[in-house]
């Protein structure tokens, strides 16, 4: 059967579809496992003896498939069905790494042609390569789901939601500028969102400056360097590097969040220093990671104020010209909005784009 989207899923469990068989693999780690527990719950009934027939078997000695193939066999106790997962799950490109083996094709096979209709198998893992021969049999006989790493848009999406039942408000600038800090890692999101909803309290609002002062930036070293070629003014060496981040995955209006938020941190930095903070105060208020405070500070010190404010405020005018797709639409669109920014405010730096050309 074709894999199906996490969407699809979605739509088969609120129709408590269950099936006999998942697989689940990718590199999303954390909306994988969350999909297994999910499974795992509708499953299962209020009355229902959950902890004699809810088990997990890890990929980890030659005998791990043999017992959960055993424990799927049991009658379920007290219950409706039994739920079996089986982690670690992996089939790579050569069998050298593999966890689920060759040797276990046959038993494999045997179950999944007629698997007891009282257990749910679930297969939960990070590589499965689709031309191996067992990884074909997985996905033509399980409920199959690819969880590969959401793109910025759909980070902000997951933030917005997941903001919204943790009782934050927080406006779209704000989540796009917590995800430019987090990068594709929605585990590290749901535990920066976490400890940022205790940190709002009482009123829950979610500000870029709490955002500042409470989350490590994950992406700091590969998105300053773009800033920080744009604050000196180096044009030629700015758009290499805005062309490798977006080639590299990055969507356009989260990178531009990210640039926006660098340059705010830029103007307090300076504000700090003009009003007399020394460097450890500056690197205390803005939470200056270890590996970036050279850089940083070294960047505070040469930018102009004024040109910061401008930089800003060309930033702020670039967001709505994306947004409503003057210069066209889409990434590309998009794209060239970030390339004729980037020319505009390296030509604020020290040194104007033409003598970087």
């Amino acid at each position: 059967m074709p894999v199906i989207t996490r969407e699809q899923l979605r739509e088969q469990l609120r129709r408590r579809e269950i099936a006999p068989v998942y697989l689940l693999y990718g590199a999303e780690t954390y909306l994988r496992d969350l999909a297994a527990e999910t499974i795992a719950n509708f499953c299962f009934s209020e009355g229902d003896l959950r902890d004699f027939n809810d088990s997990r078997v890890r990929l980890e000695s030659d005998d791990s498939v043999a017992r959960a193939l055993a424990v799927a066999a049991q009658l379920p106790m007290m219950a409706s069905r039994r739920v079996i997962r089986l982690t670690g799950v992996r089939i790579g490109q050569t069998s050298n790494k593999d966890t689920l083996k060759e040797d276990n094709e046959d038993a494999l096979g045997r179950y999944l042609s007629d698997p007891v209709s009282s257990a749910t198998l679930i297969f939960v893992g990070d590589e499965i390569n689709g031309n191996r021969k067992l990884a074909k049999l997985l996905k033509d006989r399980a409920v199959a789901v690819e969880f590969s790493p959401l793109n910025d848009q759909q980070l902000a999406a997951w933030a917005a939601d997941r903001a919204r039942d943790l009782g934050l408000k927080a406006n779209e600038n704000v989540l796009r500028d917590l995800v430019a800090l987090v990068g594709n890692d929605v585990r590290r999101l749901e535990t920066e969102l976490k400890k940022l909803s205790a940190a709002a309290m009482p009123d829950g609002v979610l500000t870029t400056e709490l955002i500042g002062s409470l989350v490590p930036n994950s992406r700091e070293m590969s998105n300053f360097v773009l800033t920080d070629h744009l604050n000196a003014g180096r044009g030629r060496a700015a758009l290499e590097a805005l062309a490798k981040v977006l080639d590299d995955g990055a969507e356009p209006l989260m990178l531009l969040g990210s640039v926006s938020y660098n340059y705010r941190r830029l103007l307090m930095a300076r504000d700090l220093m003009d009003k007399g903070a020394d460097r450890r105060e500056v690197e205390r208020v803005l939470n200056l990671r270890y590996g970036a405070q050279e850089a940083f500070i070294a960047a505070a010190r040469r930018s102009d104020k004024q040109n910061l404010v401008r930089a800003i405020d060309r930033i702020a005018a670039a967001d709505v010209a994306m947004k409503s797709s003057l210069g066209g639409g889409g990434n590309q669109g998009a794209r060239l909005q970030l390339e004729m920014l980037v020319c505009e405010l390296a030509s604020l730096g020290p040194d104007p784009v033409r003598r970087s050309a």
